[in-house]
């Protein structure tokens, strides 16, 4: 049996698709082992969201080819998207493929053992209209499953490739959303995360169907459903329509993924954000009333080309007037390529690390703050681990449906079900908590593979 093994670098995305690409090897008859076993082939899926990416990429395309000089070695993502050239150069790399055709890395493979030749599959994104349908039944790690509803994006933000590697925004066909959907909650997961490039721009390019119908289809049709995740959405793409299915919804969590980037008009006019902070923040307003409770979580980027101290001041009181549960807080990185790399005004290194972690700390505080009204509260909580380093060998950890993260001790069959926890002491980076309940409907075990 021919073996093949992955390394992902990068999103959540990656993840998601090197699950879809095993699947098509394991049809073909390869056994998956360890990227850090000798293997007949290696698949690199790479990252290029910075130039660290593409470096990072390159390091583990050459370890590949160190571990086993005769293997085949196929390099795909979307730092392969955007510089296959580069990639090709690197000696010991046969097969690349970029964000597309991924199904046809078998077929290279068989080709590539009679000619021995190098082959490119890369083809022009910007031209592909169809979303590439990707099976992803069940995970390796059994306890959370994405489900990749769209691809792509067509915002052209000054600062990301993205689009140059993903292509125009486009849309998975709604009945094979759902098929998906019913099949990895019969593989025994309990919460699906929406996952994409621009999640929540889905059916931008339907006609007559959006996102909002999407949400309300997963919750009536997939039988035994328990909670539903948005991975990420935009200040407008949170429609009426959409805050009206979150209100009603009993599955989709107290948790949104809403990216700020900055809080100053300005910066946002650089970055080509096509929003004012007012309009963030009256979403975030109207949301909220709907939605009391409500976790939002958000990325920012400090250090952006000409911010001035002002100018950050204005994010970091955008965030502090906004109320977030937790940051992510990213400092400015020049991406080869993008408009924002050739601006003028790029901010010193040692004020950028300042600033992050100023920013840093305020969003501790806030996490700490948002944590500590669940304090002696009972929630639910999917745990998806034990904790290696615990004090105690049965330490789980898991997240409430408003993303607290929790640890509480608890057996191992409770991984990937439901359960019950009071949260004894709130902190962060993670709570604590004591086991109350299993939920009754989690009957059914996790029966994947």
């Amino acid at each position: 049996m021919p073996t093949v093994a992955f390394h992902t670098l990068g999103c959540k995305v990656n993840h998601y698709e090197t699950e879809g690409i095993w699947r098509v090897f394991k049809e073909n008859g390869y056994e998956r082992v360890d990227f850090e076993r000798s293997s007949d082939v290696y698949v690199i899926n790479t990252c290029t969201v910075t130039n660290t990416g593409d470096k990072k990429s390159r390091q583990i395309i050459r370890r590949a080819v160190r571990k086993n000089p005769e293997a085949i070695i196929c390099v795909t993502g979307c730092y392969a998207q955007t510089s296959p050239g580069e990639i090709m150069e690197i000696p010991g790399v046969d097969i690349v493929v970029g964000t597309q055709n991924r199904k046809q890395m078998i077929e290279y493979i068989e080709e590539h053992k009679v000619t021995r030749e190098p082959i490119n599959g890369v083809t022009n994104i910007m031209k592909t209209r169809e979303f590439e349908e990707m099976d992803v039944p069940v995970f390796t790690d059994r306890t959370r499953a994405s489900l990749k509803i769209q691809e792509g994006c067509n915002n052209f933000c000054t600062f990301c490739i993205i689009p140059w590697s993903r292509g125009l925004l486009r849309s998975r066909d709604p009945e094979n959303v759902i098929k998906q959907a019913q099949q990895l909650v019969d593989a025994g997961y309990k919460e699906i995360v929406l996952t994409g490039i621009h999640t929540a721009g889905y059916g931008e390019d339907l006609k007559d169907y959006n996102f909002a119908q999407l949400l309300r289809d997963l919750e009536s049709k997939v039988v035994g459903l328990k909670r539903i995740r948005i991975s990420s959405i935009e200040a407008s793409q949170i429609t009426d329509e959409v805050i009206e299915v979150l209100d009603k919804s009993e599955k989709i969590v107290r948790h949104l993924h809403m990216p700020l980037q900055s809080g100053s008009d300005s910066v946002l006019t650089r970055m080509r954000r096509k929003y004012s902070c007012a309009f963030y923040k009256q979403k975030v307003d109207k949301i909220k009333k709907a939605l009391p409770g409500l976790a939002i979580t958000s990325d920012v980027i400090v250090g952006f080309p000409g911010e001035t101290e002002e100018e950050f001041m204005e994010t970091y009181r955008s965030v502090q007037e906004i109320g977030y549960s937790e940051l992510h807080v990213f400092p400015f990185s020049r991406r080869t390529g993008t408009p924002a790399a050739r601006m003028d005004g790029q901010v010193d290194e040692d004020v950028k690390n300042e600033r992050v972690h100023r920013m840093i700390a305020l969003s501790d505080q806030q996490a700490k703050e948002y944590a500590s009204k669940y304090e002696n509260e009972v929630l639910e909580v999917i745990p998806e681990e034990r904790v290696p380093d615990a004090d105690h060998p049965d330490v789980l950890e898991g997240y409430t449906d408003n993303y607290l993260k929790v640890r509480f001790r608890g057996t191992p069959d409770m991984i990937g079900k439901i359960v019950r926890v009071k949260i004894d002491k709130a902190g962060y980076p993670y709570n604590e908590g004591s086991f109350v309940r299993v939920m009754e409907e989690n009957a059914s075990v996790l029966h994947a593979n």
